[in-house]
């Protein structure tokens, strides 16, 4: 009976040698296998990361992480205890916000990363909506950048993003918002597959090199179409279309209905059948029991019910 009993009772002396502090930093090393993104998710130097890792492994009496080229990769020890440390720390966290109250009117921001082009879909809901709520939020439309976006999640430097869907790995959550589709802007009268694929066409993509959505899609059915320009923004594509009777743009429905079309533009369906676009909110899975969170992700949901 005193066996059990001593299993379970709480060495306190233990405790004055533990600082709870380092234990986080373990489990973000472990997460992102590198020292200096853990750093930046936790919001301090790289430095301090370093100093404060040494002194886990002091600590510890293992090395916890061992360098294999760019990652840190953990020793057999960090998996052991990766787990129970997790849970640990779940738990710490559930008992504080068990007593946190939760006021609307607390919320003074919200940061939400978007691509330029979804924006004027996103923020003028977005914005009267939360008026009508009478709360005094200061909105920031960052600009969306996927390789930094589950780093950017954790460390709340950004509240949400908005994004086609897509996978940007086990941490991040999605939840759908809106479906669009694939329409096609040009000066020609009449529309059909055989007079798509032998017209010239404008790309639009942020990024400088890669496959372009919409040709992702084309490629799969064995469909290829000839590329005469590639540029960043719709806008521009709509000016340059608006001059070239033979060019073709395919653009999203939405994002159309949000820009300046010539009076020499007809718009058609899609002669293939695309599939539909997905655009959500994203979060850190983290963060979905956090209050103010979930508020704020509540009300976004509502917009777009």
């Amino acid at each position: 009976m005193n066996s059990i009993h001593n299993k379970s009772h709480l060495d306190m002396a233990i405790f004055h040698h533990i600082d709870i502090n380092l234990y986080p930093l373990f489990i973000t090393i472990y997460e992102q296998k590198s020292i200096s993104k853990a750093a930046q998710i936790l919001c301090i130097t790289q430095s301090a990361a370093s100093h404060a890792l040494q002194r886990l492994r002091q600590h510890l009496k293992d090395d916890l992480f061992v360098r294999a080229g760019s990652k840190m990769l953990p020793t057999p020890f960090a998996e052991q205890i990766y787990q129970p440390v997790q849970n640990a720390l779940l738990a710490f966290q559930s008992i504080s916000k068990q007593k946190q109250m939760f006021d609307p009117s607390m919320v003074q921001t919200l940061k939400i990363a978007v691509h330029d082009e979804i924006e004027p879909i996103i923020f003028p809901k977005l914005i009267q909506h939360f008026q009508k709520l009478n709360l005094g939020i200061h909105f920031q439309s960052c600009k969306l950048d996927r390789k930094n976006v589950v780093a950017d999640l954790a460390s709340q430097q950004i509240d949400f993003v908005i994004d086609l869907e897509q996978n940007y790995g086990e941490k991040i959550l999605y939840q759908n918002l809106e479906q669009d589709q694939f329409v096609i802007c040009t000066q020609q009268s009449e529309m059909n597959s055989e007079l798509y694929f032998s017209a010239p066409h404008i790309g639009v993509s942020s990024r400088r090199t890669g496959v372009l959505l919409e040709d992702m899609y084309l490629n799969k059915k064995q469909y290829v179409r000839e590329i005469f320009m590639r540029c960043q923004h719709y806008s521009t594509a709509l000016q340059v279309l608006a001059q070239s009777p033979d060019v073709m743009l395919t653009i999203p429905r939405q994002i159309l209905s949000h820009l300046n079309i010539a009076e020499n533009i007809h718009i058609f369906e899609h002669p293939i059948d695309l599939p539909m676009l997905n655009m959500g909110i994203y979060w850190h899975r983290d963060l979905k029991e956090n209050s103010r969170h979930a508020y704020l992700r509540n009300q976004i949901l509502k917009i777009f019910a």
